[in-house]
């Protein structure tokens, strides 16, 4: 059964980061959703440094997937362990619903990809995750990370990344570039698929999808955007909430009950209902 991101040219792929906002994603017509590590932890309250468990991460895939079929990528950050635990990791996610897996490679604790003092572990390890996860997976694709360019340079990151693609990597992502013509290198010489990371106040300077189309990416990742524009609107309504002692101010900005039960399909569940009743 053929993965359906490989049926995916390109596409531009919004972090979400619960059922609610893949259902979002899907109503405004994305082509795939990617579970943000970033975004998922935000939204429980820790930071993306790897406190996140496994056992959290598959509880969220599955429960995305329950309601939104739209492909989906699957942040597993360093993959929870060494080879045997990301052997462990890529089954248990892609039985959850994870149509692509991600791990990069940074040692623990890990950082978001736009801080300064990351620390990368031996090539030699990542490419065992990857042959791990490869072993692993049954139609899931594997996407390699690499840190490598924040650490060790640019021309240490394409290396690695054209490592993690001989290993068997489907796709290799590579984190944290600082220009156009930096992120042009990597579809000319990986010889795989590539994804391109345009996240928010980081390094990476704020490029159109349409150039990495250009440039050969086959991916665009939008991690935190959702979260960050929802938590600012969140963030004014208490504000006016709290100090007005009434939401009628807020209501212009709100969806409606009716577009919040049409989003959720809740008519499919009360026709189910009544179906079973034998009403209809």
């Amino acid at each position: 059964m053929p993965n359906a991101l490989d049926e995916i040219d390109f596409a531009v792929v919004p972090g979400i980061y619960n059922p609610f906002t893949a259902l979002l994603a899907e109503r405004a017509g994305a082509k795939a959703i990617y579970l943000s590590g970033a975004s998922l932890t935000s939204s429980l309250g820790i930071p993306d440094i790897g406190l996140i468990t496994l056992d959290e991460l598959e509880f969220m895939v599955r429960r995305i997937k329950e309601v939104c079929q739209l492909p989906l990528i699957v942040d597993a950050d360093t993959g929870f362990g060494e080879a045997l635990g990301v052997h462990r990791a890529v089954m248990r996610l892609e039985r959850a619903g994870a149509d692509a897996i991600q791990i990069e490679d940074q040692s623990m604790p890990k950082k978001c990809g736009h801080l300064d003092g990351k620390v990368l572990v031996e090539e030699r390890e990542m490419l065992q995750k990857i042959r791990a996860a490869i072993d692993a997976r049954k139609e899931a694709l594997i996407i390699a990370r690499t840190d490598a360019r924040a650490v060790e340079g640019v021309e240490a990151a394409l290396r690695r990344a054209r490592a993690y693609a001989e290993a068997g990597a489907d796709i290799v992502f590579p984190e944290a570039l600082l220009s156009e013509e930096e992120f042009a290198l990597f579809p000319k010489n990986v010889g795989r698929r590539c994804l391109a990371n345009m996240t928010e106040f980081g390094k990476t300077p704020y490029i159109e999808a349409e150039k990495f189309r250009g440039m050969g990416y086959s991916f665009v990742i939008f991690p935190v955007t959702l979260l960050r524009v929802s938590a600012r609107a969140e963030m004014n309504a208490l504000e006016e909430l709290l100090s007005r002692g009434t939401q009628k101010g807020l209501l212009w900005s709100m969806i409606t009950r009716a577009e919040q039960y049409e989003i959720i399909r809740y008519n499919d569940y009360r026709k189910r209902d009544d179906r079973f009743a034998g009403i209809i």
